[in-house]
């Protein structure tokens, strides 16, 4: 690890910088404080690599992934992270060394971890970096103006089981079948951590996306409601804005993480879906699924996911839920979007219409 005797605001001009901060203005960066114990969730920070541990590479803002050695420079996020699969972990720095939670450019303290995880790649905090009037430089600083909520625009939900059930590739391809049924389509991730994996996915489907990294947050995990539904709001406005007529927005985690479960209990989030597609992993994580969207007052229109990728498990789920099972294959064509989806739409219009 490199001896840094003399910190200074031209080490960012070396550093990687991660997704997280990819709407950051590099030329705002004046200055870095080494005042490190009032830092926030969102507050940008420069770290050098020290130990390299269970993230390998960093994903940059320009929508790639980065190898990391040890002693390179990176520009990351502080913020919490919940990952039932990974880590769990909190905006906090608290020692000589911190963690990377998220190899989209999240860094704190690893607070738990899933048995299969390696040790998290350590990381030396160097200094928040400040603007021209000494200010911590935020994530926030460059999010998205605030809209008011748009009402015209159809929004489906995709939410999921758990992580790994099949959220991202059923919300793409949802996505990407509106397209081809010719509708004009964006993509939005309403929670979760910054990464460009869920965001890659939907441009690659042809969809425009944006995330909640565009409205100030590096993740929503401990955000408050409120501030989540303010950037629901300006994202489905945003993409609206832009000629979206449909917008299809996933949910990251699943129904029981707190902010899920907050959104599906009470919330303008659920007031507004006109429809819910739910990913799941198994038969029987569709059939909980379905019976808690239920208990809240929702019934997903199908069920996708994991489970759509064996037809025995397929049957099973249908059988025991009475909802289609469609495929990413299904949710590519025109004649399932009709079906299934169209209808949606046109009761949003009709309720807009009244």
């Amino acid at each position: 690890m490199t001896l840094f005797t003399n910190i200074s605001p031209s080490m960012c001009d070396v550093a990687k910088w991660s997704f997280t901060t990819r709407r950051v203005d590099r030329s705002d960066v004046c200055g870095i404080s080494t005042q490190m114990s009032c830092a926030t969730a969102g507050d940008l920070i420069l770290c050098e690599i020290a130990e390299i541990g269970q993230h390998k590479k960093i994903q940059l803002a320009e929508r790639r992934v980065s190898i990391s050695y040890p002693g390179d420079l990176v520009v990351l996020c502080l913020g919490d992270r919940y990952a039932p699969d990974q880590f769990l972990a909190s905006a906090i720095i608290d020692d000589d060394l911190i963690d990377l939670v998220a190899g989209g450019g999240v860094a704190g303290r690893v607070d738990a971890a899933h048995v299969r995880m390696d040790e998290p790649t350590r990381l030396k905090p160097l200094g928040l970096l400040t603007g021209a009037n000494g200010q911590v430089l935020n994530v926030d600083d460059y999010a998205l103006q605030p809209l008011p909520a748009n009402d015209q625009v159809t929004v489906i939900g995709v939410f999921g089981a758990s992580m790994n059930s099949g959220k991202t590739t059923a919300a793409s391809s949802l996505a990407h079948g509106l397209i081809k049924s010719g509708y004009c389509v964006a993509g939005v991730k309403a929670t979760g951590t910054g990464a460009f994996g869920d965001f890659n996915s939907f441009e690659d489907g042809g969809a425009p996306a944006l995330d909640f990294t565009d409205v100030g947050m590096a993740t929503t995990y401990r955000m408050p409601l409120d501030r989540i539904e303010q950037g629901f709001d300006t994202l489905v406005a945003t993409a609206a804005s832009r000629g979206a007529e449909v917008v299809v927005v996933e949910i990251a985690d699943g129904v029981f993480q707190q902010e899920t479960r907050a959104i599906l209990k009470s919330s303008r989030i659920k007031d507004r879906l006109d429809g819910i597609l739910f990913a799941a992993p198994d038969a029987l994580s569709a059939l909980g699924g379905v019976t808690v969207l239920e208990r809240d007052g929702l019934r997903p229109f199908a069920i996708s996911g994991m489970v759509s990728c064996s037809p025995l498990a397929a049957a099973e789920a249908a059988e025991i839920t009475a909802r289609p099972i469609l495929t990413r294959e299904d949710l590519w064509t025109p004649e399932k979007i009709e079906t299934h989806v169209v209808p949606l739409m046109r009761d949003r219009s009709a309720n807009v219409a009244a």
